[in-house]
């Protein structure tokens, strides 16, 4: 056993209190919904970042009655920066709340930005007379032009910058041998290592046309700390887990994750697909909203690549194997999907004109598919004539939107 791990306990969670700790803790259950985006990130730990509109979506389907979603996530990042969209996990963007931003930084994005910086100065050095003086040097007029514009697309640095839009050649006497800008690549470096961050975009809260800004800096913290606060607040958001879900989700080594576990005392539970975790003061079991007197049956449209249905490696808890296909791309990204009391039951899209539709994959009652038709009226609502299409189209996706 490792040192600070707890014993395994007797406790067993099935995937019906799994389900009931999802729709309270991911703010889905009609009584857990938050007030406002910080509130909602906050109980995600992570609000998954790589289609833009993802994140607009995903708070949206969280939020009380009344609360409009694109004001207050504009707000959260672009006004207070409450929030913060970054490179987490998986080398991958994510919006985090901003007194998380240190630990992700210092316990994930960091030794990514260590390899990113050094591919790109491997390939300028194959591919064209850069080096890394020329590179530092390239990097200090960004950042010099960012400090006095406040914020500006790539584009806008290009002109101000002219040496931002040199080439090089990637992949020299290869198959995939081809030119390739200088500027996307210095700004992701420069992103993932926390001197520049992306602002507001221009177009609608679909467009992935971030402006630059400078970023807030980070305080210095041990990556070993960093990495036992990312596990603590994930276990609270999604526990229990297993070994496996946390070392996919974090990307992390499989040391590093028996590390933090460790580090906050996680106690072992047995899940139906093995030994899981949860920390040390949640492991009592927790109310079924599902069923009682009290029964709170709740449903949700959830946007492609959204946190819940991405927040763990095994899903048979909560996902029918048989609708995979339908459901994810062969790259394993999740599309829209429809739930109902913590499990996956279709998919939906918009379609050119902007009606919302939905397709059941399992027969949910009456009483269920009028609950999902009204949260279907409440997303359409107030997306408005906005059209979202999906970064990653999936099978059932590209069906019911037509395209």
């Amino acid at each position: 056993m490792l040192e600070g791990m707890a014993e395994t306990t007797a406790r067993t969670i099935g995937g019906a209190e799994r389900r009931a700790r999802l729709g309270v803790r991911h703010r889905l259950a009609g009584s857990a919904r938050g007030g406002t985006a910080e509130e909602v990130a906050g109980a995600l730990v992570a609000l998954h970042g790589t289609d833009p509109a993802s994140v607009f979506l995903s708070v949206g389907a969280r939020l009380r009655e009344g609360v409009g979603p694109v004001g207050d996530v504009e707000r959260a990042l672009y006004e207070d920066r409450s929030l913060v969209r970054m490179h987490g996990m998986r080398h991958t963007v994510f919006v985090f709340p901003a007194a998380l931003a240190a630990a992700v930084q210092a316990s994930t994005t960091d030794p990514a930005a260590v390899r990113e910086r050094t591919v790109l100065l491997g390939h300028l050095a194959a591919g064209s007379a850069f080096d890394a003086k020329w590179l530092a040097e390239t990097e200090r007029l960004v950042l010099a032009e960012l400090a006095v514009r406040g914020e500006a697309t790539g584009s806008e640095l290009g002109l101000a910058v002219p040496v931002l839009r040199s080439t090089y050649v990637y992949g020299k006497g290869t198959r995939q041998e081809g030119v390739q800008s200088v500027a996307s690549r210095v700004l992701r470096v420069l992103g993932m290592e926390g001197r520049i961050v992306r602002g507001r975009p221009q177009g609608t809260w679909t467009s992935s046309r971030f402006r630059w800004a400078p970023a807030d800096p980070h305080p210095a913290l041990d990556p070993a700390e960093a990495r036992a606060e990312l596990i603590r607040r994930w276990l609270a958001a999604c526990g229990p887990a297993t070994e496996a879900d946390l070392k996919w989700w974090t990307g992390w080594k499989v040391t590093d994750v028996r590390g933090a576990l460790a580090s906050v005392g996680a106690v072992r539970v047995t899940l139906d697909e093995g030994t899981g975790f949860v920390l040390p003061d949640d492991v009592d079991p927790v109310p079924d909203p599902e069923s009682g007197a009290d029964a709170e049956p709740w449903a949700a449209l959830l946007p492609a690549l959204d946190p819940t249905p991405m927040g763990w490696q095994a899903r048979d808890w909560y996902l029918d194997p048989e609708h995979r296909a339908a459901l994810y791309d062969r790259s394993g990204n999740i599309g829209p999907t429809v739930w109902w009391n913590g499990r996956v039951v279709g998919g939906w899209a918009q379609r050119p004109d902007g009606e919302i539709v939905h397709r059941l994959l399992t027969d949910v009652g009456a009483a269920a598919e009028r609950a999902i038709a009204a949260e279907a009226e409440r997303l359409a609502g107030w997306v408005g004539g906005v059209r979202v299409t999906p970064r990653f189209r999936t099978p059932l996706e590209r069906e019911l939107s037509g395209g």
